[in-house]
């Protein structure tokens, strides 16, 4: 697979195979690759937490019973956004939930019943927790975004499927209990990692970009 068709035809994966594993070879190959991402003074800000099997199992049980919980407070992680940018969260949440799962806005239960499959991993058999140390300042987290892209691309060209979700990092406390995180670690996201289930409805939906044009100022005189 070359460059081009690995970033055409990477995207989130909400839905998998959840026997069949990765194996650990290929896990250790896409991490190796990603290490070649750039990286600010080579500090190499990326700490990442692999969890299968009955590790889990416990995550996602743990996760899922904090989430579904009636008192449960909102995700931390997960923030209002300016309206000019919650257009693009809500014309995927339509896309996601009305047009490929077939849940009407009414659909309170169902909709929220989707959502929290976020916390089950979408039955991806691999999870992964992006850290960074608690004592960088917040650019470090562009080293270890790039880190993260180089690593979707890689599992990508081996053909396995990822989801990058914020939603996961929004019960820190949590996750490092589950996982053993420790206090100098900031958590910055979870990722499914595992084959793709591509019978499943929500696999096919594509959302569409910008162009260039009206993302992008070129400044020349």
């Amino acid at each position: 697979m070359q460059l081009e068709e690995a970033i055409k035809t990477r995207h989130s994966s909400r839905q998998f195979l959840a026997d069949k594993e990765v194996p650990r070879a290929v896990l250790e190959q896409a991490l190796q690759l990603a290490t070649h991402a750039p990286s600010n003074s080579n500090t190499q800000a990326w700490r990442l937490f692999v969890v299968r099997g009955a590790a889990l199992t416990r995550l996602r049980t743990a996760l899922y019973d904090h989430a579904a919980a009636p008192d449960a407070p909102p995700p931390a992680a997960v923030t209002e956004l300016p309206p000019a940018l919650q257009a693009y969260r809500s014309e995927l949440g339509a896309l996601l939930y009305g047009e490929l799962l077939g849940l009407a806005r009414s659909d309170a239960a169902g909709r929220r019943a989707a959502l929290l499959r976020n916390y089950r991993f979408f039955n991806a058999p691999v999870g992964v927790i992006a850290c960074m140390s608690a004592d960088l300042p917040g650019e470090a987290a562009l080293c270890v975004g790039m880190y993260l892209q180089t690593l979707l691309l890689a599992l990508t060209e081996a053909g396995v499927g990822s989801c990058v979700q914020i939603a996961i990092a929004g019960y820190p406390d949590v996750v490092r209990r589950e996982v053993g995180i420790p206090a100098d670690l900031d958590i910055l996201c979870g990722i499914s990692v595992g084959y793709e289930d591509e019978a499943a409805a929500i696999n096919r939906g594509r959302i569409g970009r910008e162009p260039v044009e009206r993302t992008t100022v070129w400044v020349e005189e």
